[in-house]
């Protein structure tokens, strides 16, 4: 028998639709991601923390769960909004259905819902807060936690998914970086592996002298939810670490390292979630197509009298989408180079880190 699970929102929109997953009530901020593959990496990418997932694409779980493509420990997403889910996936790797996977992580998730529909209200007024339910619950009840819930500008979601001891991985190896962890996927730590880089992950709060005393060749400042500007222990370990390691950061890590320099950053109207966002490099003309998943990003014109200089834009929305410092060995991008999930393009940008961690 279908249970129905209802979906609140803040302007005070009930949606209804059918259950699946875990029996429960979860809030967050409710977004969509514009990918037709990679529900999996999605949901255990850290950076949705806080968030409600609504995926564009209809049909969900029809290749099932597979371990292998967490991007972390489990789902971090709070729920997840589909047109149409797959109860019985084909796929070599699979282990197990979306259904289970989401009940195992004590996730709700809602079906039946006109994702078109809730799509447009998003792009239209921007993320909203919401509330899904697969228990029975009050409309009334139901909205009134989507509206008294937290905005995420005021959650501190980072100390939610970060480490909270180091882990050293790839002692073997010749060349070591820290991971300033704000929420890293496992990609982007295997990447780095991958080129015979020893790997030291270590909490968002570690100052700089802890950081140093792992005598690291750079440091990577990862990926993350939530607002950059809340993370300002961060931002100034990259300030004190500047002139003493080469410093590349992804996605959050380019905000916190334009926060480092003084630029500033706004929450973007409904952000940019998919596998297809077009870039272009300012310096070589060349479009990129790349993996993103942010909702806040630098203000462009707050870099002009920085040390820091906007080299690629989106070519949706002009939004910076990379920087680099004019004389330190200091880079970042707004996309996610390690894809997960997501295109290969700019994979060349770990390539790029090895080469300079060899060189300084």
């Amino acid at each position: 028998m279908l249970k129905e699970a209802k979906l609140a929102l803040e302007d005070g929109t009930i949606l209804k639709g059918e259950g699946f997953g875990f029996e429960t009530i979860k809030t967050g901020e409710v977004v969509f991601a514009t990918g037709m593959t990679g529900y999996v990496e999605s949901l255990t990418d850290p950076s949705y923390k806080g968030q409600i997932l609504m995926s564009t694409y209809p049909l969900q779980g029809n290749y099932g769960i597979s371990k292998d493509w967490f991007q972390s420990d489990g789902i971090k997403a709070e729920g997840f909004i589909v047109r149409e889910q797959n109860s019985h996936p084909s796929h070599r790797l699979s282990e197990e259905s979306l259904s289970d996977f989401l009940g195992e992580y004590k996730i709700p998730g809602i079906s039946g819902i006109d994702t078109r529909f809730l799509t447009l209200k998003i792009r239209r007024h921007g993320a909203i807060k919401g509330a899904i339910s697969t228990q029975e619950i009050d409309d009334e009840e139901l909205l009134k936690l989507a509206v008294e819930q937290e905005n995420i500008e005021n959650i501190d979601l980072v100390d939610k998914v970060s480490v909270k001891k180091p882990q050293i991985l790839g002692e073997e190896y010749k060349h070591r970086a820290v991971v300033l962890d704000c929420g890293i996927k496992r990609n982007s730590i295997n990447a780095l592996l991958k080129r015979d880089i020893g790997v030291v992950v270590l909490p968002y709060k570690t100052s700089y002298k802890e950081i140093l005393d792992y005598d690291p060749e750079a440091m990577l400042v990862s990926s993350g939810p939530g607002d950059p500007t809340r993370v300002t222990e961060a931002a100034n370990t990259v300030k004190n670490l500047s002139e003493k390691l080469p410093i590349f950061g992804i996605c959050l890590g380019q905000q916190i390292i334009s926060l480092a320099f003084g630029a500033k950053i706004y929450k973007m109207k409904f952000g940019h979630r998919g596998i297809n966002q077009p870039v272009k490099d300012l310096n070589t003309g060349k479009v990129t197509i790349t993996s993103q998943n942010h909702g806040f990003t630098i203000d462009s014109d707050s870099c002009k009298d920085l040390p820091i200089k906007v080299t690629q834009i989106n070519l949706n929305d002009g939004t910076a989408e990379g920087l680099e410092h004019e004389e330190l060995p200091i880079s970042s991008v707004q996309y996610h180079p390690e894809a997960g999930p997501g295109p290969h393009d700019s994979d060349h940008y770990f390539d790029n880190f090895l080469n300079i961690l060899k060189k300084y």
